[in-house]
């Protein structure tokens, strides 16, 4: 399973959260403490938004904590919304098209977990993206896959929070109309540049883990919490989705 983090709020050095905490993201690609997989080798990548329209990315295969690039850029990058993700492939390769986050126009995505036999769903979920969705997908992962048919409904119409709902959902009516017992487990954020969202979820109960903590001028989400201060990081509920806007939060279920 992947390690990730997001931050919203005013603008700080990508360092202050993926680099320097003692339990920092690039310290959880190599000993991550709440995960299955210790080890998040399997590639990285960092997302953020800046003056542009839309955001910054740079991913890569090699692991976080031996990439110098990763570090200067963390340290010379200032952002008030980015996000990290540390891999560990549970399925679709080693690639730079398989490392998160995930981009289209303004939204990012960044999953830890997994959907139960995906390769026995693979084809009719892609058969739900448009023609233009389905030539904008570049690598093999079901992350990918997730969040193109999650833009695919937002692009129709659907807030960040309903077409999620809808997807998972949908994807677990597949899995059951097939006899997959292996579950859907899926903890991950999106932004769009000015809002973002984090949602912890599983179809057995069994999310994967998922914080938030309170920083001076915004918050973090993180899959481990970050350093010492490991009481000031609030687990997110299980079906539980936050929203991040304004400065503020706001935290419901996000289904049953």
């Amino acid at each position: 399973m992947c390690r990730f983090l997001a931050y919203s709020g005013d603008a700080i050095f990508l360092e202050d959260l993926v680099c320097k905490p003692r339990h920092s993201l690039v310290r959880q690609s190599l000993q991550a403490s709440e995960a299955k997989s210790v080890t998040n080798g399997d590639g990285f990548g960092i997302g953020w938004y800046g003056e542009r329209d839309t955001p910054g990315v740079y991913r890569e295969v090699m692991p976080a904590w031996s990439d110098d690039n990763l570090m200067a850029l963390c340290a010379n990058v200032r952002s008030h919304l980015f996000m990290a993700h540390v891999r560990a492939a549970t399925g679709g390769g080693v690639s730079r098209q398989n490392c998160h986050p995930f981009h289209l126009d303004r939204y990012l995505f960044i999953h830890n977990g997994q959907i139960g036999d995906f390769p026995r769903l693979r084809r009719v979920m892609e058969t739900q993206l448009s023609d233009e969705l389905y030539d904008l997908k570049r690598g093999a992962t079901d992350s990918e896959l997730l969040f193109l048919l999650i833009m695919g409904r937002v692009k129709a119409g659907a807030t960040v929070e309903a077409a999620t709902r809808q997807v998972l959902l949908d994807t677990v009516d597949e899995m059951q109309a097939r006899g997959i017992t292996t579950p859907l487990r899926f903890s991950a954020a999106l932004a769009d540049g000015e809002q973002l969202w984090a949602v912890r979820w599983a179809s057995d109960d069994k999310p994967p883990s998922l914080y938030l903590k309170p920083q001076p001028g915004g918050w973090a989400i993180a899959s481990e919490p970050l350093g010492d201060d490991a009481e000031a990081w609030q687990p997110l509920a299980k079906g539980e989705v936050v929203h991040v806007h304004d400065g503020r939060i706001e935290r419901r279920l996000l289904c049953g």
